[in-house]
Order: structure tokens, then sequence, then C-alpha cells
């Protein structure tokens, strides 16, 4: 099963080859608009562009200086000749690394932006399959009235479009880019120059920056990364409900030769929904950090740096990580109307009550009137076990009111079906409607 779910491109954008490509691909662009103003000769370009980073001389570096990027300056350097003169030239580290960490974000919320449409599809075809499928709808854990499977479905594909729309706002506010020299006064590298290097770089220049990119961005991000894996955790929970002994009327998939305790072989438990769930809190935990790291002293300090090192990739990874679990999730359930059928029938009737209720009030019983008399006839269906129906049937109020043959007619559960095809055409989730239909924030 983690095989199946194994995600090497969101590891790939998080590897230390990523980043300091990066580093490298936004100190050219930045050499390149010296270039492009006269500050650099044209002719050493050539020599910065094929410039690049031993890893393992920077490694040794870094045991040195302690400064990721002096260690990484320094093997720049030694692959190149006099031209390394020009590398770095009036930045400040966070010029470098802050753009370049944007880039590697921008990458990786394309990952995520496309495993929320694969999870929508999915969502999505599961619920046309089920969009009639009858089950009984639950608030406060007691039975209230017949809903669909479909319908539970939707509310799950529409939150996933929210959610779309979500990571698409919080990609396009990390997708800036910082080259103002220390503190931010652009006293050492001119505007032009990160007009220039953003322009090659695919981002927007920070309108205004100190010595940082604000993390405020950061905290929008992974606010968003957790909004999602919220809502995975929500669908997750309704699984593993929905697959307690008591009702198994949905099942997370279970392979043929899979066990689920060591101890007792009958157990069929929901493991991955539990792992999604599980996965949904450390995302919220890395949300507060993210929060905490937008006040930071003066033009900036270093406390965010070491939070983000972890918050930042292992969120991304864990959310590409839990998105592609749950598809397979949702892909491969197990749906058993048979036993939606039987649940539906459990509280013999009781369900109807609603029906019961409106049909007295329009046959001119008050609606405090027809609610204690339906209410008195479903408490003792609770009491006695006897059939709300036949305790209807026997009441002498309500027989004034309705006939049994129109009391008959109010226990259909077809009566609940009626809008549904409205809503699944409103969502886009029907033939001749539109199912890719932009999702609004």
């Amino acid at each position: 099963m983690i095989e199946r779910y194994s995600r090497p491109d969101m590891k790939r954008v998080w590897s230390d080859d990523n980043k300091f490509g990066k580093w490298l691909r936004v100190e050219i662009a930045v050499c390149e608009a010296w270039g492009e103003l006269g500050k650099i000769p044209k002719k050493s370009l050539p020599k910065i562009k094929v410039a690049h980073c031993n890893q393992q001389r920077m490694n040794d570096l870094l045991a040195e200086t302690h400064h990721d990027m002096t260690a990484f300056l320094g093997a720049v350097a030694e692959s190149m000749g006099p031209e390394a003169r020009f590398v770095h030239l009036g930045l400040t580290s966070n010029d470098v690394m802050d753009t370049a960490l944007n880039l590697q974000i921008q990458e990786a919320a394309n990952i995520l932006i496309q495993d929320v449409k694969i999870l929508i599809e999915a969502l999505a075809a599961q619920a046309i399959k089920h969009k009639s499928t009858i089950m009984i709808g639950r608030t406060h854990g007691v039975h209230a009235e017949p809903t669909t499977l479909g319908l539970k479905l939707a509310v799950w594909v529409e939150e996933m479009r929210r959610n779309l729309a979500r990571l698409a706002e919080a990609m396009r506010v990390m997708a800036v880019g910082k080259i103002s020299g220390a503190v931010g006064t652009y006293a050492t590298v001119p505007p032009e120059v990160e007009i220039i290097a953003c322009t090659k770089l695919g981002l927007m220049p920070a309108p205004v920056s100190n010595q940082i990119i604000q993390r405020d961005r950061h905290a929008q991000f992974v606010t968003t990364i957790a909004v999602v894996a919220a809502s995975l955790e929500k669908f997750a929970t309704e699984i593993r409900l929905l697959q307690k002994t008591e009702s198994r009327e949905v099942e997370e998939p279970f392979a043929a030769r899979q066990t689920g305790s060591s101890a007792m072989p009958h157990k069929r438990n929901p493991e991955l929904c539990e792992r999604v769930c599980g996965l949904a809190r450390l995302i919220r935990g890395y949300a507060v950090a993210a929060l905490e790291n937008v006040a930071l002293w003066h033009e900036r300090d270093i406390s965010h740096s070491s939070s983000e090192r972890i918050i930042l990739p292992d969120a991304c990874i864990l959310l590409d990580y839990m998105l592609a679990l749950f598809t397979g999730i949702i892909t491969d359930l197990q749906v058993h109307p048979e036993n939606m059928r039987r649940d539906l029938e459990l509280t013999r009737g009781l369900i109807f009550s609603q029906r019961v209720m409106l049909a007295l009030i329009d046959k001119g019983r008050s609606r405090q009137e027809a609610y204690k008399i339906t209410q008195r006839n479903a408490m003792e269906c609770w009491e006695t076990g006897q059939a709300f129906l036949k305790l209807l049937q026997a009441d002498r109020e309500v027989g004034q009111t309705l006939s049994k043959k129109e009391l008959v007619s109010l226990f259909d559960y077809d009566f609940y079906l009626k809008h549904v095809d409205a809503i699944f055409a409103r969502l886009g989730l029907l033939a001749g409607s539109d199912p890719k239909r932009k999702a609004k924030p």
C-alpha cells in the first residue's frame, strides 16, 4: 500500500539538489540582469551560466563558515574563475534564498493542484455512480432523514473545488521574488535588476520588502495546506464512522491478503482513513508554526528559518501523500447498499416524522399541535419498539386529520430524492452540464 502512494515528484522539489539548483538559478538571473544594465561584461555571462555547486565541497565549507550561503558561494566560485566576483553582486542571502524558496513552492503547489484535480475527478465519478444510492442522513450521530451517498460525495466535490481555488490563490501570493539587498532599500542593487531577474524567473517582484519576503505569504500557503488536510480528515472521519461494524455501509479498500490485527484475524480496520486523520493533525501544527513566523524582529531575524526547513517541505510532502492516499480510498471504496437499506429501517419509520408533522399542518393543525402529536407517537416508538406508522394509525387525533391511505403515502423514500438531479446539475455533475466548471473561492 505505501509504495502505491509514494510521491517522488514532491520529494524531488524539496531535495538539496533542487534547492541549491534554484539558488544558482537566481544568482545567474541576477547576473544576467546586471549584464543587461552594463554592470557585468557580456563576455563573462557564458562562464557564469555554466557554474555549478559541488555539494560535498559546500558541506566542507559549511563546517568552517557555519553559513550556508557563504559556503554555497564558495563552492560555486571554485567551479568558475575570475568571473566568480560578479556572482552575488550587491545581494544579501535572502535575496537568493527567499526567491529560490518561492520557486520551489511554485513547483510544489503545482503538484498539489494536480493532486486535488485528480481527487475531484474520483469523487465526482463515485458521486455520479451513487447519485441515487439511498442511505440515512445523520445529525448529532442520530438518524435524521434519508439522503444519498452521491449527495454526501457531491458535498465533498464542491469542498475540494473550493480547496482548489484556495491553493491557486496561495500559489499566486507566493509567486514573488525579492532582489532588494540588505533591509530592502535597493542601495546596492537597483530595482531594475529585481524586475529583470524576477521576469526571467517567472515571478513578480514583491512590491516592497525588507531583508525578507514577508512571512504572512508563507503563513497563507501553509494554512491553506492545513485547510485542505482538514477537509481530507473530515471525509476520512465520515468513512470511518460508516465503516463501524454496527453500520458497515461503506468500507475503505481491503486487500485480499491484508490483515487488520495481530490478535484478531477477523478485523477490517479503516487504517488508511485513520492515517489521513493523524497526518491532518500534524499539518495543523505546522500551520501554527507558520503563523508564528509572521512576527519577526525589525527588518528580519532568523527564528523562522529553522522551522521553515521542516514545515514547508513536510507540509507539502504530507498533503501530496494524503491526497494520493485518499484518492485511492475513494476510487476503490466498497459500498454496501443492502446495509444502507437495513439502517434506514432501524428506527421503524421514525425518519418520516417531519413529513407527518407537515401533513398535519397542511390539513389545518397548528405547528405546535402537529409537533406535539407527532412527537408523542415518536417517543412511544422509541420506548416500545412498535412501528411508527402503526402507532400513528391508532392515534385518534391523527385519524381525525389524516386518512390511513394518506399516512401510508407519507412513508415513501423516493420523496427525498426528487431534487437530487437538480443538485447534481447545479454542480455540473450530470450529462450535459459542465463537470469542470471553475470553482468559486
